[in-house]
């Protein structure tokens, strides 16, 4: 419980304590007026939101950029921890394994400007890659329709390896003579991962998948905001980014609000779908 202490008070000061601020969203907010002397408007920002011509573009790109990220992004740490698992050499195994979780530990900063210097049309090595087959070079930072590729593939490099660990602890709690008999009956290595393994792991890909659902529009701010431009917009300006632009850069408050209170309405909806279908039609459920 000590240990669980810091995790709590930061929930409590971070998460739980800001909701109060939630209010601000139902009224006209002026900073100088504070919030309690505020006009009250009610649903006005969220009608303001609901008829911007760009709602359906900025939930589409929101939505479509966690889909991807989820589909390509979720096995992938899954699919790193099997391979670790069937390793046979351990000096090769904690190499590989050091080397997998480093990109985690570098700053979203770091990771962006690494990704805009390897796609440069001019000396990036990706590029440098495809003129040896006579393409290019791709200006990859300014395609509109490159942007949620270059996105996904840059959280798979940076986060798979450490997402990799929950799996590896998951695949320690298998019993050995699962193995021992299925290697008896003849099981191939395949039929072994396929019957045995998997199995095993799947209450924590279970779990997993249900948060992973949860966050879905949640995409984090950071990195999109450092890799995206004016010119992939279309792709790119997901429900965050314009959460900043009209919050921070143009200082409405109120119009801000509610759009990041009514992004954490659809995760909670999200959310408790993925856990209902999963109690449904599995043992496994958050509840």
């Amino acid at each position: 419980m000590l240990m669980f202490l810091p995790c709590l008070l930061y929930y409590i000061c971070f998460k739980y304590l800001p909701m109060f601020g939630i209010i601000i969203s139902f009224k006209n907010y002026n900073l100088f007026r504070g919030i309690w002397e505020s006009e009250w408007v009610g649903f006005h920002y969220y009608r303001m939101f609901f008829s911007n011509p760009d709602f359906l573009l900025l939930m589409r790109n929101t939505f479509l950029l966690g889909f991807y990220n989820l589909v390509f992004g979720f096995p992938a740490p899954i699919i790193l921890a099997i391979l670790f698992n069937e390793l046979r050499s351990m000096v090769f195994k904690r190499f590989v394994q050091t080397v997998s979780y480093l990109p985690h530990f570098i700053s979203n900063v770091i990771v962006a400007g690494m990704v805009v210097m390897f796609l440069s049309p001019t000396g990036g090595w990706v590029n440098e890659m495809l003129g040896m087959f006579g393409i290019g070079p791709i200006n990859f930072m300014v395609e509109a329709e490159m942007f949620r590729s270059v996105f996904v593939g840059s959280e798979i490099w940076q986060h798979t390896g450490w997402a990799s660990i929950i799996y590896l602890a998951a695949l320690t709690g298998i019993d050995p003579s699962l193995y021992e008999a299925a290697e008896i009956d003849g099981a191939s290595r395949m039929r072994k991962i396929w019957h045995v393994t998997l199995p095993g792991i799947r209450t924590a890909v279970i779990i997993l998948l249900i948060l992973n659902i949860g966050k879905i529009i949640e995409i984090g701010f950071e990195k999109v905001f450092l890799l995206y431009n004016p010119a992939t917009y279309s792709t790119a300006d997901i429900l965050s980014t314009y959460t900043y632009r009209v919050g921070i850069t143009q200082g409405n408050f109120s119009y801000a609000s509610a759009i990041d209170l009514f992004t954490g309405v659809i995760s909670l909806l999200f959310l408790l779908s993925a856990n209902y279908l999963s109690r449904r039609f599995s043992d496994s459920s958050l509840w």
